[in-house]
């Protein structure tokens, strides 16, 4: 399988991690939070040199409640921080999590690779600036808004619904000229979910890898692990460090984390054990 992004294609042949980066000031999980482009620097450094090859730099909380962001603040956010991120790491492959156009645009003018859409890319837009630009998109799946999603999200039968609203969406961003080399597909655990809906979604990830797509999965320190373990977000590492090894052995493609450290050693370890 291979991801085509700008025109260059990208063999896909193991589990890469997509290391958050969040340039906000009310992100779930505060350890999260970057105020400094010199700490982003050092940090990825430190990243890079573990073999970390994407990051993802978002500048408006998604949490469960949060309210949206002016898009001037985004920008003003998220733009200076790709700007040197291309610049000091030319090879790092960039992903902009916006749902925002004139975001969008400024991301993909500063040098971002990548548009990871939680609203799942049913604006034409955002179509047409993929399409500009010739970047890849993660059509992620969401009920609801980032404030209304966890008010009492339901599903008659979840995988079958996640499923099908991924794949319509690809199919239809096909049909509006995007390649689909440049999609990836994500089930959106924890937005506009219940604690089994997850768990379901997880357990049945085969469905979405079979699809064909390569399939990028979220679950860094989310409140499934925290129920699961009955923990606050601070202290849910070892039960996302699981979940990477599961989603590693399953197959998955991308697994966007916050604890790039550890869940690159995680990754290289499960490597060096594997039988080729």
């Amino acid at each position: 399988m291979e991801l085509l992004i700008k025109g260059k294609k990208h063999k896909l042949e193991d589990t890469e991690l997509v290391g958050i980066i969040n340039v906000t000031p009310d992100s779930f999980y505060p350890n999260s939070r970057y105020s400094k482009k010199e700490k982003i620097m050092d940090d990825l450094l430190q990243m890079v040199e573990l073999g970390l090859r994407i990051v993802d730099v978002g500048g408006e909380s998604s949490r469960p409640g949060a309210e949206p962001v002016p898009c001037s603040v985004e920008i003003d956010r998220i733009v200076p921080v790709i700007e040197v991120v291309k610049k000091k790491f030319p090879d790092l492959l960039v992903s902009v999590d916006s749902y925002h156009p004139e975001t969008v645009e400024a991301a993909m003018s500063a040098g971002a690779d990548i548009l990871n859409d939680i609203t799942g890319l049913q604006n034409s837009d955002l179509v047409q600036i993929v399409n500009r630009y010739g970047t890849a998109v993660i059509i992620m799946h969401m009920q609801g808004t980032p404030k209304t999603m966890q008010e009492n999200p339901h599903y008659v039968n979840v995988v079958k619904e996640v499923s099908s609203f991924l794949f319509d969406r690809a199919r239809e961003a096909i049909a509006n000229g995007i390649d689909k080399r440049s999609i990836i597909i994500d089930p959106g655990i924890g937005f506009g979910k219940k604690h089994q809906d997850n768990l379901e979604l997880l357990r049945n990830i085969d469905v979405f890898i079979r699809s064909g797509y390569p399939v990028l999965v979220g679950h860094s320190r989310k409140s499934f692990i925290g129920n699961i373990l009955n923990l606050p977000v601070e202290e849910r590492l070892e039960g996302t460090l699981a979940v990477t090894a599961y989603l590693f052995l399953k197959g998955v493609n991308f697994i966007r984390v916050h604890d790039t450290k550890q869940n690159l050693r995680v990754i290289r370890t499960l490597k060096a054990l594997r039988i080729s």
